[in-house]
């Protein structure tokens, strides 16, 4: 089997394939779809998700979960819409108001999953409910605020009159240097030390890493990113107290599609963004082809059971080829000295700092 198709077949990048026959899918049964400009529209509706997925890629990869995305993203909808107003010069003082705010709520879950040892499913969860139940005694269950125009065309607005797809939305660009920068810190020392965190903690705490702020650092990661989802939402969502719900789910399913590894240890950036593109193009599809909308859940759970499965099988598959061929091996030479454990232990903590190899994110 040539390397290209068993990259195809392989989680990660299965993704990528499944994603091209769902557009083609879309532009058959809708030829509209495929003017560039439609094209943009799309995007512009999968940023959000596709930033949160960036978000939750880095706390799954380092062996966590955070199920406080979409409480968060609905609290920074409230936020934004009741504290800015109509008056735009508060847009500016508002937004670095959310983002520390956001980045504080994620300090907190990563504090209290990591010094404390409670586990991440539980601290956020509590998180999400303790900001839905602020938010609703906030804003009584109802739609309240309206938020100045210039800031809600931060996620509807964009560049006019750009030559073949003539508007570029400002979300497409925001999502553009999100994910550049998620590639970038995936290429860090930091970006290595969460997959070493994930894979194994014990190790990469031996090694020298300080293993409870590399993960409380993944969930600052995660809560900026549903801040920047959240206010791209305000654009054309609209300031309602349902804004953001599911969001952390939807997170999950793209990520999970992506081939990343629950648990931690393995992933790439890039096709857990890929896996919020195929998610969103399956839920258009599904409304193009007339299935009730009330299917999404059904679907986005299946997607979840059957890709976790899938890479299950495959991540066991690789794993036993190597040992397979180690089995066939013939016993080490005696005449040879082996590596000393010490020499062992420092090669890899200067991976980790950086200073050796790379660790590949992609797995």
């Amino acid at each position: 089997m040539s390397n290209a198709l068993r990259t195809l077949i392989s989680p990660r990048g299965a993704v990528f394939l499944l994603l091209v026959i769902l557009l083609v899918t879309i532009g058959v049964l809708n030829p509209n779809f495929a003017e560039p400009g439609q094209i943009m529209r799309f995007i512009q509706r999968v940023a959000p998700v596709a930033i949160i997925a960036i978000g939750q890629f880095f706390v799954i990869v380092s062996g966590e979960f955070d199920l406080s995305q979409g409480s968060l993203i609905t609290a920074q909808v409230v936020i934004a819409g009741n504290l800015v107003g109509q008056d735009e010069s508060r847009t500016i003082p508002v937004m670095l108001l959310m983002f520390v705010f956001g980045a504080a709520i994620g300090l907190i879950n990563g504090l209290i999953t990591t010094l404390l040892k409670v586990p991440s499913f539980i601290v956020t969860l509590g998180m999400m409910l303790a900001l839905l139940g602020a938010i609703l005694w906030w804003t009584g269950g109802a739609a309240t605020g309206n938020p100045a125009d210039n800031f809600r065309a931060i996620g509807r607005g964009g560049i006019k009159d750009v030559p073949i797809i003539d508007f570029l939305p400002w979300s497409v660009l925001v999502l553009a240097a999100w994910l550049a920068l998620a590639i970038w810190l995936t290429k860090r020392p930091l970006g290595k030390q969460m997959v070493a965190v994930g894979d194994n903690a014990t190790a990469a705490h031996f090694a020298g890493v300080r293993t409870w702020w590399v993960t409380t650092r993944a969930f600052m990661i995660s809560s900026t990113s549903a801040t920047v989802a959240g206010i791209l939402l305000v654009g054309y969502a609209g300031v309602h107290p349902s804004v953001g719900r599911g969001y952390e789910f939807i997170a999950i399913t793209a990520v999970v599609l992506g081939g990343v590894v629950l648990g931690g240890g393995r992933g790439w950036v890039v096709a857990a963004v890929a896996g919020a593109f195929v998610l969103e193009a399956l839920f258009l599809l599904i409304t193009i082809a007339g299935v009730p909308s009330t299917m999404r859940d059904t679907v986005q759970g299946v997607i979840i059971i059957a890709a976790v499965a899938y890479a299950g099988v495959s991540f066991r598959a690789r794993r036993a080829k190597p040992r397979a061929a180690a089995s066939t091996q013939s016993s080490p030479d005696p005449g040879k000295e082996p590596e000393p454990p010490m020499a062992l232990a420092q090669s890899e903590s200067h991976a980790l700092r950086g200073e050796g190899p790379n660790v590949n994110l992609g797995g």
